[in-house]
């Protein structure tokens, strides 16, 4: 028994011994001796393989416009060797679509015998693709083209799609995977009588997303508009500006000129594509020295009415003279209020010097500088920070008012926001949040206390400091203008770049806006007379177009009827003035003249609401003191 197990163990051993040396065998043959002959037979069969992406997933501002969309195009395509000796097919297809030319087809295919594009990305009626399907050797493919309806709105955000519908810049780069889907495979083989069948691979689902965005159509439109007026006006190289809700995140318009179209993106240079306010930092000069008066406030090494001596316009550091930036002024005691009003370097030293670097840092650390905010938006830069523990006294003066290190246009956003939200940073996005869904993120980096501070004071410096061309008609507005020196790439210093940073106060949804012109020509270097005027007309556009502003109907019985508004401004003039050491009577003036009778008197006032004085606390006619605080109501004004 045993003996006949083993026999028949041998015998199936030998049968399965047998057939796998019958596999090495045949494989043996298929690959080494057969194989370049099977190759060719393959590649004979084979002609073409595709990879077709469903349609590109849409790209919305806010409100849901569409800023990046697709229309159906189309791809011809042909096999030179599969086509009759006469092209007859050829001559029915400039039949079929007259642009495409009988003769420079032709010449196109010359001597080819493989593959050969005769067009792509063509739109055709649905009567054309029906006729062509029916031409013997002539091949077409439908293939989603990506359009941009607004031409160069937001292009440098959006970026483009290249030939073949991948993203190669800005948000289609970014958002690539997500907005493309999954593809189809499309192949084509010759049959055994060499006809072309088309094999295709299918997908349950595509995958692609649509993106919206946290822009908005219209005021992006309004910044693009002023800025490029601003960089022809002065014959500037080039600008940048940015909006940014300051409670959310949201980037609400953000741009650089030049720019281009995104459905031509191959007639600028490469250079244009980019998005310079994220990617390519400048030294910020005055709008910085916010940040250090920030960090002397946070950390009580000054008030807002401790004075410094400015030095009648220089101070020695080192070997080096410090002159304040608008070399003709001579400055003696500032309160640190005033060194902000009106931007002095000197008296931002000295702030500077009793503050010390290491703490200075900290805060700069604090309100994001040195580091990428995270934006969704690609090639983000760091910036230029000085990340050592400790620097000269000539650098530390250089920082105080913002030389000597690099910031980009979305990293003064956010840091800006920060004074304007009440001391929170919280992270820019380019993305809609879900308000009712999504808590913001947001870490405090100052007080309270001090990111009120710091309005008040950017309050003066634009009402009665630097930055008067900023104001807004019935809106207190905060902010610094700057006048940085243009770095080289010889090294040193060639030409300007004025800037502004600001923001309206008081109001339901406060937002920033970060203005810079690079290397202006004509008429100024100064960031009130260059960039200032652009932050007015945007921030204007946005809050005369706010709900609060169009519930009081303001643009119609205020701004269009300059009449009615100069009887409101006068019809309590002649009780204005109530005798010395008594409160001014304020009712009916609107902010900008609160603030100049306020200044008569020596008085301190808050702003709340918007419109003109309706009522004051303490009333007109009732003694002050130094300390003495007015609070001033603003409603909208009636009319006879």
């Amino acid at each position: 028994m045993e003996k006949a197990e083993k026999i028949r163990f041998k015998i199936i051993f030998g049968l399965f011994a047998v057939a796998f040396l019958a596999i090495i065998g045949k494989a043996f043959k298929v690959q080494i001796i057969d194989g370049e002959k099977l190759t060719q037979k393959s590649s004979n069969q084979f002609f073409r393989q595709s990879t077709i992406f469903p349609r590109r997933g849409v790209i919305y501002d806010r409100n849901g416009h569409p800023l990046a969309l697709n229309v159906q195009t189309y791809s011809i395509f042909t096999i030179p060797r599969n086509l009759d000796a006469n092209f007859s097919s050829l001559k029915e297809l400039e039949a079929i679509v007259p642009e495409l030319d009988f003769e420079r087809t032709r010449s196109r295919i010359g001597e080819r015998s493989r593959f050969t594009w005769l067009a792509r990305k063509i739109s055709l009626n649905q009567e054309q693709v029906d006729a062509i399907e029916h031409l013997s050797g002539i091949h077409i493919e439908a293939v989603p083209k990506r359009l941009y309806p607004n031409n160069q709105l937001s292009a440098q955000i959006l970026g483009f799609v290249g030939v073949d519908n991948v993203g190669l810049a800005g948000l289609e780069h970014r958002f690539d995977k997500e907005l493309k889907g999954k593809p189809t495979i499309l192949r084509y083989i010759i049959d055994n009588r060499g006809r072309p069948v088309k094999f295709e691979s299918h997908q349950v689902e595509t995958g692609n997303n649509d993106v919206h965005l946290s822009i908005d159509k219209d005021i992006q439109f309004i910044a693009e508009k002023h800025l490029k007026a601003a960089v022809k006006k002065f014959d500037a190289d080039s600008g940048g500006v940015g909006v940014m809700h300051a409670n959310t995140g949201e980037i609400l318009a953000m741009a650089n000129y030049p720019s281009f179209d995104p459905n031509h993106p191959h007639l600028i240079p490469n250079s244009v594509h980019r998005l310079p306010f994220v990617t390519d930092p400048i030294e910020p000069g005055s709008t910085f020295k916010t940040f250090t008066i920030a960090s002397a406030l946070e950390n009580n090494v000054a008030r807002e009415d401790t004075n410094y001596y400015c030095e009648r316009g220089q101070l020695r550091v080192g070997n080096h003279i410090i002159r304040e930036a608008e070399s003709n002024r001579s400055y003696e005691w500032l309160s640190v209020s005033e060194i902000l009003k009106y931007s002095s370097n000197i008296g931002t030293t000295k702030i500077a010097f009793d503050l010390t670097y290491p703490k200075l840092k900290k805060t700069l650390l604090d309100f994001g500088f040195g580091e990428r905010t995270g934006v969704e938006l690609p090639g983000e830069s760091r910036g230029i920070f000085l990340h050592q523990d400790n620097v000269s006294p000539l650098s530390l003066s250089n920082v105080s008012f913002g030389q000597g290190l690099a910031t980009t246009g979305v990293q003064m956003l956010a840091a800006y926001a920060a004074v304007a939200n009440g001391g929170y940073y919280v992270e820019p996005t380019i993305i809609r949040r879900n308000h009712d869904d999504e808590e913001v993120p947001k870490r405090r980096i100052i007080s309270e206390q001090t990111a009120q501070t710091l309005q008040d004071m950017l309050v003066g410096a634009v009402e009665s400091g630097t930055g008067r061309n900023a104001m807004v008609p019935y809106f207190t507005i905060a902010g610094k203008t700057s006048t940085a020196q243009r770095a080289s790439p010889s090294g040193g210093y060639d030409g300007y770049i004025p800037g502004f940073a600001g923001f309206p106060v008081g109001v339901n949804d406060p937002f920033v806006i970060v203005v810079y012109i690079d290397n202006p020509k004509e008429e100024s270097i100064y960031g009130n007379r260059v960039a200032a005027p652009i932050f007015r007309e945007i921030a204007q556009h946005i809050l005369y177009n706010s709900q609060e502003f169009k519930n009081v109907d303001l643009a119609t019985n205020l701004l269009n009827d300059q009449t009615r508004s100069d009887r409101v401004q006068v019809r309590q003039a002649a009780s204005r003035h109530m005798g010395s050491g008594r409160v001014p009577n304020f009712v009916g003036l609107d902010r900008v003249s609160s603030g100049r009778l306020a200044n008569e008197y020596g008085l301190k006032i808050e702003h709340r609401g918007i419109g003109v004085v309706s009522k004051q606390e303490p009333r007109a006619g009732k003694p002050f003191t130094r300390d003495t605080i007015i609070n001033l109501r603003y409603s909208p004004p009636q009319f006879d």
